[in-house]
Formats: C-alpha cells, structure tokens, sequence
C-alpha cells in the first residue's frame, strides 16, 4: 500500500469513526484506538504535504494560526421568523396559509435550538464553506472553525445527495460544557458567559480555530436549499440528509392539523428541559417546498414558516434603583437594577421597564421584591410585584425623571405616545453617539474598524460631533489615541472612503430619520432622484408612496425641515456620498406599469408571490392587498380566490395569467 493509500484510508476510517460516536452515539472502537490511527494520519500528513486535503479529520483539532474573517454575502437570504406566544395564533397561522394556498398542507414541527445560526455549502459530497447569519444578507466565513465541530461532516455519506447545496442549522454549546467552560473562566478571574448561545456565538468567532475544537460545540442541522434536492417535502429531505452524515433532530414531527401541532408543543414544552442543549420553542414549516416558494416572504420572514416561543420563565428578586438610558432618537428608558438572579439559564442583573405608565402601572418602589421575566426568553422585563413582601424598609416610589439624565433638557411626550424624549437632537451626548453609530451600521453605509467604543473615543476627543465630521478625519488626528495604533487608523480611515460607495437607499437609511427603516429607505430611493427631491416632497407625494403612511410622511418632512439636518445633507454632498440614484440604481427599472394598482392571487409556477411583487415595482407598478375600482388588473396564479374573481368580475377588472404578464414586461 502506498503512502496517498494509507493516509486515504485513515481518513475515510477517521470520518466514520467520527459520525458513530458523536452523531450516532454508537463508537466502534475505543478512544485509543481512535487517537492512535489520528496520531498516525497527523504524521504522515505532515511528513506528505503534497497530499493535503483541507477536509481532512485531522483538522478537527485546529490550528493555534490567528486569522481575520472575511465577509462573504448569502446565496439565500436567511430571514428572521415571525413569532408567537399562543395557541391561538397557530390556528391563526395555519388558516392564513390555508387561504393563501387554497388547498391543503403539511407541517413539519421542529425544536427551536438556541445557538448560533450557520449556513453550509457542500460541493460535490464535501464542506466548502461555512457562514454566520450575520445581518442576513451577509456573513462571516468561519470554515475553519466549523471544521473543528465533529457533529458536522467535512465529507457525506453514499453518493445520493445534489452535487451542490446549503445546508442551515444551529451551531450549540452543550450545558455541561457551558458549565465547564465558565468554572475555568471563574478561575481565571475573566467574565462568564451569560448563556449557552452567547458562548456558542463567541467562540464560533474565535481566530485560534484550536480553541474552538476545545469548546466542544455541537450542531443540528434543520434545513436544505439548493436544486435537485430529493424531494420536494422538507421533512423527507432531513431524513435524506440524515443518511448523509448530518446530526437532524430525532424531534422532528410531519402533522397535518393544528392539533397535532399542539400534541407536539404540550410534549416538548416539558421535556426540552431534559434536553443536553438549550431551546426556546418550536419552529413550524410548510412541508411542501413548492408551497413554500408559492408562499413567499415578508420582508422580514417567510409566510411558510413562525416560530412558537415557550412560555417565558419567572423569577422573584429585589429591585435596587431604577436608571435611565437616552436612545439616538431622544426616547427615555428606564432600566430596573436588580439583585442578580437566574433566570432561563441566564444570570440577569438588569431589566427593562419600557415608559412611565408601566412604572404607575407597576406601583414600583425602591426595595420591592419583583417578578421577572424574558419576553421570548431574550429581554428580561418586570411583570409584577410581591405586594405581600413589603415591610417597613421599603423604600421611595419610582417616579418618572422629568429632566434629561444626560443634558438636563426638559422631556416631552408626544400625544399618542408612550415614551418620553430628549428634544436637545443635536447637543445630548448618547442621542449624537447614537445616531453617528447608527450610520456607521452594517446596514447603513458599513464602515469597517468602527464601532460603538470608537465612536466614543472619537467623540469624547472632540474629533467629531456629527456624521459629516467622519470624512474630515486623518490617519494622523486618530492613529494616537488610546488603543488605536497607525493599521488600525489606516483602516478606519480606508473604511470611511470606502463608505463613500453606498448605494442611494443605504444613504437615506444611515440618515436615521425617525420611522424609516431600510425598506421604506428603498421605497424613497426608487421613487426619487436625489435627496433634494426627497427633501422637498409634499406630505401628499409622500402619502403616496407604497407603504409610506402620513406618521411616517410627517416624520421625513420634520426631519428635512429643521435646518441644523439640512447642513448636515449638505456637508455629506460635499464629502462625495451618494445622495442620489445612479445608472446602475435605475438599470433595472422601467414605467411599463406605471401609475397602475395590481392585486396578485393565486398559486404561480414560474415565480413566487415576492418576486412578482418586485417585479411590479421595478416596472412602476404599485402592489394593492384588495380588489377596488382603481386596480389596473389582477395578476392570477392558479386557485384564485372565488371572491376575488368574482369581485373582478363586477368591476369589470381585467385578470391575466402569468405568461401574459411576463409577457407585458419583457
């Protein structure tokens, strides 16, 4: 036997050894025989480096080399989902689905893992790259760390699966080693980890991948995306990938009712606690996956999918003082300091007590003891107060703060709303910081080398006060300060210009106008040429924008009328940012729909419902929920509505199919 032979065969004997101990528990030899046959593998693999193969079971040890991450964007978005806290909204859910589809469905019901999101891409049977969530649309390449996970193949079983795909799941810290982990930092006098998905988290992000072997994580693996998958049900497909290699979840459940799904929720509602990993509810999921595509995507999340969160667990401890925090929009909130206490596996010292109602509701005083919860088992909020423990120590009423804690500014409250505000936009420190760091955002204009800490130093030095003030910086004004250092100063500087590319829409997000997210920032985007445009809109012109209402239209006209944010504008135009659509910004547009309204119906077979959607918006069209005397025509998949059609049909409303509409804007 060759040399290439030898190490050929520890590594396909090493990989299945691999997946019967730590994804089917069943080890078939001893773990000395298995550190002998990976000792042998490491030295001939080091004496024969012509024969590397970065897949190899070797590299489930890592390596002690720091490493930065590159930022690698997602062939698939990977949206949040939408949640919810009752039975009833299941029911809700599933008859949602029923209307939509207008015939009958699966739903396979999962465990909600409570780790950090991965997305795996194989090419041809092995691991070619691994990616965290990150904002969604892109995120950081971990590879090599994932390599260390032992739970996940670096080569598949069989020859059966696509020659290419993506598969998602969830990267976990067990609890014993959770625990482990933080007796050792305890030792060493370093902060402990709240939680199991924080380490998780943290040490997938780790540049010493041998650190990450030693953490011990684990992974389940929940979804599959790519074409020629093997079947078209979603929970065929686990199975499939199960025989592959991959660690699925034995908790999987296929149920064709709501309740059955209940049946499901009620049994691991109480048996999760015996679980060796943390989980914080159910995920349910359209089984068909071409029902899924039928379904489509809100902005934020899949229409085939929601989450059912566990009912949050509570806790009793005494409340020491009430602070109070300054968001970058002016808006006050108070925070309860508590003795710490343990609460979903987390220690919580801290919680939110929303506004000034909440604290009269609550009747709050100084020493009381409180209940606690997590609001989905991720903020911790005061639901209540031991009335019957009070005695004689107890101290002062909390009263709402009537001046700024920051700039002492008098705080106003709106009518209709429940929060207090700043009004001092452009002098109170946490609202300027806020707001500078917001514009440097991920989603915004994406500088690298700053965050929240820089941007402190930066302001307490006096180097900047607004966002303009970033492109007035030299390498020289910043490589002296504290923790900075000449490459970090050139990267920051190098990040900022860079900042200078950012897309119209991501422009108008980084402004940070109050209500305008980053959809209704592209709303804005395509239905204007530059800012000046935007900047002299009528509230009507506004108004009329899809999904521009008059709170958020009166929110950008105050925001473009208050002069100190016009210099701002102005300062930026200056600097080169791109406060206007370029060609490559319109390249995609036509008005072959303009001014039209169109209602979508339907099940479609060459699109989904979102995709349809975009495509009337780049073409000018304007997408409408329902029927009126102002629909230009209804865009009609199979199985529309007969109500729909009908109501169609009395207004005289044209209906076309998909071919004919593609056909209109092609």
């Amino acid at each position: 036997m060759t040399v290439r032979d030898r190490i050929e065969e520890l590594r396909v004997a090493l990989h299945r050894h691999n997946y019967n101990y730590y994804v089917l528990n069943t080890p078939e030899v001893s773990d000395i025989e298995f550190d002998r046959m990976m000792h042998e593998l490491q030295e001939l693999e080091g004496e024969h480096p012509e024969y590397y193969d970065e897949n190899s079971p070797s590299v489930r040890v890592g390596s002690d080399l720091n490493k930065n991450f590159t930022q690698v964007p997602h062939k698939y978005p990977m949206l949040s989902l939408a949640n919810t806290y009752s039975e009833g909204e299941i029911a809700d859910f599933c008859d949602r689905v029923y209307k939509a589809l207008n015939e009958d469905f699966e739903i396979c019901c999962e465990l909600k893992y409570d780790g950090a999101s991965i997305s795996l891409t194989y090419e041809n049977g092995k691991l070619t790259r691994a990616v965290t969530r990150g904002d969604g649309e892109k995120g950081d390449d971990v590879t090599d760390n994932v390599r260390t996970i032992r739970t996940i193949p670096l080569v598949l079983h069989g020859s059966a699966y696509p020659s290419s795909f993506e598969i998602r799941g969830e990267v976990l810290m067990p609890w014993t080693v959770f625990e482990e982990l933080n007796k050792e930092r305890e030792a060493e006098e370093e902060p402990l980890f709240a939680n199991p998905r924080n380490a998780a988290s943290g040490t997938l992000k780790l540049q010493n991948s041998s650190i990450v072997a030693s953490r011990k994580l684990d992974a389940y693996l929940y979804y599959l995306l790519g074409d020629g998958l093997p079947h078209n049900g979603h929970y065929e497909n686990l199975h499939e990938a199960a025989k592959w290699g991959f660690k699925i979840s034995e908790a999987t459940c296929k149920c064709s009712s709501p309740e059955e799904v209940f049946q499901f929720i009620d049994y691991w509602n109480v048996e999760r606690k015996n679980l060796p990993v943390a989980t914080d509810g159910i995920v349910l999921k359209v089984n068909s996956l071409l029902q899924q595509k039928n379904l489509g995507f809100t902005a934020k999340s899949p229409r085939w999918a929601i989450a059912y969160k566990f009912q949050a667990e509570r806790a009793l401890t005494r409340l020491n003082k009430v602070t109070y925090q300054v968001g970058r929009t002016g808006a006050v909130t108070p925070v309860a300091n508590l003795e710490p206490v343990q609460l979903s596996g987390t220690t919580v010292k801290r919680a939110s007590l929303h506004n000034a109602d909440i604290i009269e509701g609550l009747d709050l005083h100084i020493g009381d003891m409180v209940y606690v919860e997590k609001g989905g088992e991720i903020i911790p909020k005061i639901t209540g107060v031991d009335i019957t423990a009070r005695g004689f120590m107890l101290g002062e009423k909390v009263i709402f703060i009537t001046h700024c804690p920051e700039c002492g500014s008098k705080l106003v409250r709106y009518e209709s709303e429940a929060a207090h505000y700043c009004p001092n936009e452009t002098a109170c420190p946490p609202q300027i910081k806020g707001k500078i760091e917001h514009f440097i955002g991920r989603k915004a204009m994406n500088i690298d080398g700053l965050g929240p800490e820089t941007v402190d130093l930066f302001y307490r030095s006096g180097l900047i006060k607004n966002t303009a003030d970033l492109y007035r910086l030299t390498v020289d004004d910043i490589r002296e300060l504290d923790r900075m250092g000449m490459k970090s100063a050139e990267n920051i500087i190098n990040g900022i210009n860079k900042s200078k590319e950012a897309p119209f829409e991501r422009m108008i997000f980084a402004l940070g106008i109050r209500f305008v997210g980053e959809t209704v920032a592209k709303k804005i985007a395509k239905s204007f040429a530059n800012i000046d445009d935007v900047a002299g809109a009528s509230l009507e012109t506004l108004i009329n924008i899809d999904e521009i209402g008059e709170k958020i239209a009166q929110s950008i006209r105050n925001y473009f009328s208050d002069a100190s944010n016009r210099e701002l504008i102005e300062r930026l135009k200056q600097v080169g940012l791109q406060l206007y659509r370029t060609e490559k910004d319109t390249g995609n547009y036509s008005d072959k729909l303009a001014g039209q309204s169109i209602v979508i119906s339907g099940v479609f077979t060459h699109f989904s419902r979102d995709e349809y959607k975009e495509m009337i918006e780049r073409n000018g069209g304007k997408n409408a929920g329902s029927i009126s005397s102002k629909t230009g025509f209804v865009l009609a998949g199979e199985n529309m509505g007969p109500a729909k059609l009908d109501k169609a049909a009395k207004l005289g409303i044209k209906v076309i199919s998909e071919d004919e509409f593609l056909a209109i804007i092609s």
